[in-house]
């Protein structure tokens, strides 16, 4: 197989070259179990024969595909490969060896390691060909993989790969990824329209000849070599027809397209494809509204092509496809083909697309369902094409408005847009582009963006610039009126503590501290009543408070407190204040805490070793109150989940049960146990009374024999 690829390759190295690869292949993928090491090695193979015929990648990502392991290995370093074979594989192989451990990760679509997995692909875009590659060979043998595996890898070829393969301009390869996905996940749907495809295959190739006949014809007398093809859709959209329409295969008539494709020179190309697009639409009625012209202005994946939609014999749709052998070698190949013919060396034509999928991916305020509907819609764009005054060209999805217009060419024009001038006319913000366009931004110094502005935008880079201008003016206000309200209450010679804020905030009914704080900066509240209310709040705990505390008997770092009260003091003035324990982190009696003022103006006590301890310090610092645990427990119980790994021996889960239940101030409140491999993992949940006796059962746990780790979650 080797060999044969070499023969059908032969400018891919010299022939030493091809000696050194032999001996590296032979070192690196021999071990002790021959089987593996061979099939391990022929998947190697198919991956580069996809690579070579059917993505058209070279010498470089094929060098990346066979040694990354080696370097994964520390058997051969990068610097070794480009001092060999003057190339530099760098990017590609950590690419791949990033994407192998996360993938050892059980990564799935709705994780932070996916995130980190399309990150490590939008590094280098050769890495997302040759992953695409890898998918493909996977998908291709099918009785490699149990059941489990099948369905999973059906779920990433519909869900990422596909769109992905699209957005490369792979699209025969994301229709049989697609394929695939169908056969694996409705194996009784794909057979059914695969049976049908085949029957209806005489009749249908006997209209396709009817079609063609008069064509060519017509297309010999532009007197260039050309040649008609006629292809079926794939199954997969058909299923996906069927579904949408809610009908029957029979029903289905547009189920085939026409292909032309015009052996012309590169200077006359468009004017040929022209041609070829005059007689079909004399020969046979087109749609006007299914015209496709990605002659003018190529997709930005590089593909050209011209397509329509006639009426032909039988009153049946037929699409129809009209290109030339260049454009034809690049809408298969997709992005390689795209390059061989531009002669880009550096293979940097997805550089704008790979930033606005970064941008994508660094947006932490998006969820993982939301995240995958903004990854997907940048995918899947169909574009439009607008100028600046001067005449630079800017592509952006079709939909697009003013408002995304603004944000594509840069944030500050965006956050100040009011509007443009289109074609020389005024229009708003919301209007959406049309291809063509000439676009003036027109701004205003004291504009601001608000909430709607989510709604009239379409493009991701703008949802994410809105979102974030959002939360700096939110946090900007409320620092501003936090600072206006301190400041005034300082002069009226009254004392205002953190923890009395979010009283006086519910008080006038915000849900939170910071929609309070902002209502104060934008002036909606009047500070005379905020001391009015501020003043009888005061009044109401005077008259109920019975026992006095002086400053005397606080301490900052440590309050002494007597033992009937609060078991938790929190902000050192505050006492019978409710709290509730965070989930985040769950914080027993004896831990360091803090307490955070919520936006239901209640309080949460967190551990400071908390997760999100970092991010509620540095973005709601003025939220954050004093909490400390009073001298003495009142005798609460606290759940704590203890994460316990150790070998999978006979009998050691009921010698960690037992241990358990012999303690006297500890209950057992439940345990779950996997095993694998010989190891068990286990999560217990225990009820304790302070870190005190916490420490104390994990040390007991941790010396129970085959146990190897004991740790708080």
């Amino acid at each position: 197989m080797y060999a044969e690829l070499l023969n059908n390759h032969p400018e891919l190295f010299t022939f030493d070259q091809r000696k050194k690869i032999r001996q590296l292949l032979k070192t690196f993928y021999a071990d002790d179990n021959k089987t593996h090491s061979q099939e391990s090695t022929m998947k190697l193979l198919h991956v580069v024969r996809i690579l070579l015929d059917e993505i058209g990648l070279g010498r470089t990502a094929v060098l990346g595909v066979l040694l990354h392991r080696a370097v994964e290995k520390g058997q051969l370093s990068v610097t070794d490969i480009d001092r060999e074979f003057n190339t530099n594989v760098a990017t590609i192989i950590q690419g791949l060896i990033k994407v192998e451990d996360l993938y050892k990760k059980n990564t799935s679509l709705e994780t932070e390691n996916f995130r980190k997995l399309l990150l490590t692909f939008a590094e280098d875009v050769r890495v997302i060909l040759i992953i695409i590659a890898k998918q493909l060979c996977d998908m291709r043998t099918p009785d490699n993989h149990c059941k489990e595996k099948q369905l999973e890898m059906a779920k990433e070829g519909t869900f990422l790969y596909a769109p992905l393969a699209h957005r490369m301009g792979l699209y025969s390869i994301k229709g049989e990824l697609e394929d695939l996905s169908l056969k694996y996940t409705n194996r009784e749907m794909y057979n059914e329209i695969a049976s049908k495809l085949n029957e209806s295959k005489q009749s249908r190739d006997r209209y396709i000849a009817d079609f063609i006949e008069p064509l060519k014809e017509k297309m010999t007398e532009i007197g260039v070599p050309f040649e008609i093809k006629g292809r079926t859709k794939s199954i997969f959209s058909i299923c996906n027809k069927m579904k949408k329409q809610n009908t029957e295969f029979e029903n289905i008539y547009d189920l085939f397209a026409i292909r032309i494709i015009i052996d012309a020179p590169a200077k006359r190309e468009k004017a040929v494809c022209w041609q070829a697009y005059s007689i079909v639409t004399d020969l046979y009625q087109p749609n006007p509204k299914r015209l496709r012209d990605w002659l003018s202005v190529p997709k930005s994946n590089g593909y050209e092509s011209l397509h329509t939609t006639v009426l032909g014999p039988e009153e049946k749709w037929v699409e129809v496809q009209i290109r030339t052998v260049r454009m034809d070698d690049v809408a298969e190949k997709g992005l390689a083909a795209h390059w061989k013919y531009k002669g880009i060396k550096s293979e940097s034509g997805m550089d704008e697309w790979l930033k606005n999928i970064r941008e994508i991916l660094e947006n932490p305020e998006l969820n993982a369902i939301d995240f995958m509907d903004e990854f997907k819609l940048n995918l899947y764009d169909r574009e439009v094409f607008v100028f600046t005054p001067n005449g630079d060209l800017h592509r952006l999805p079709k939909g697009a408005t003013v408002l995304d217009f603004a944000f594509s060419i840069h944030t500050e024009l965006g956050t100040r847009c009011v509007g443009a001038k289109v074609n020389n006319r005024n229009v708003p913000m919301k209007y959406i582009l049309n291809n063509g366009d000439q676009v003036a931004v027109l701004t205003a110094p004291s504009q601001k963006p608000n909430l709607s502005w989510l709604n009239i935008v379409v493009t991701s880079r703008a949802k994410n610039k809105i979102r974030q201008a959002l939360k700096e003016t939110e946090f900007k206000d409320a620092e501003y009126g936090r600072e206006l309200l301190l400041r005034r209450f300082k002069n009226w010679k009254l004392e205002l503590e953190d923890g009395k804020i979010s009283r006086l905030a519910k008080k006038k009914g915000y849900k939170t501290v910071s929609d309070f704080y902002q209502a104060i900066a934008n002036e909606k509240l009047d500070l005379l009543h905020i001391k009015d209310t501020f003043l009888e709040l005061e009044h109401k705990d005077a008259a109920t408070e019975t026992v006095q505390r002086s400053a005397e008997t606080f301490s900052k770092e440590t309050p002494e407190v007597d033992p009937k009260e609060d078991v938790l003091v929190i902000d050192e003035h505050l006492k019978n204040v409710d709290f509730k324990l965070a989930k985040c982190c769950n914080p027993i009696y004896g831990d360091q805490v803090f307490g955070f003022v919520t936006a239901g103006g209640g309080i949460k006590i967190h551990k400071e070793d908390c997760p999100n301890a970092p991010q509620m310090k540095a973005r709601f610092e003025y939220r954050i109150v004093k909490a400390a645990w009073s001298g003495k427990s009142d005798n609460s119980q606290y759940p704590v989940t203890l994460r316990i790994v150790g070998n999978d021996d006979i009998g050691i889960v009921t010698n960690i049960t037992s241990l358990i239940s012999k303690e006297s101030a500890i209950r057992l409140r439940s345990i779950s146990i996997d095993s694998n491999a010989g190891l068990f993992q286990g999560n217990v949940t225990v009820m304790v009374n302070d870190t005190k006796d916490l420490n104390a059962i994990i040390k007991k746990i941790g010396r129970v024999k085959g146990v190897k780790n004991v740790a708080r979650t």
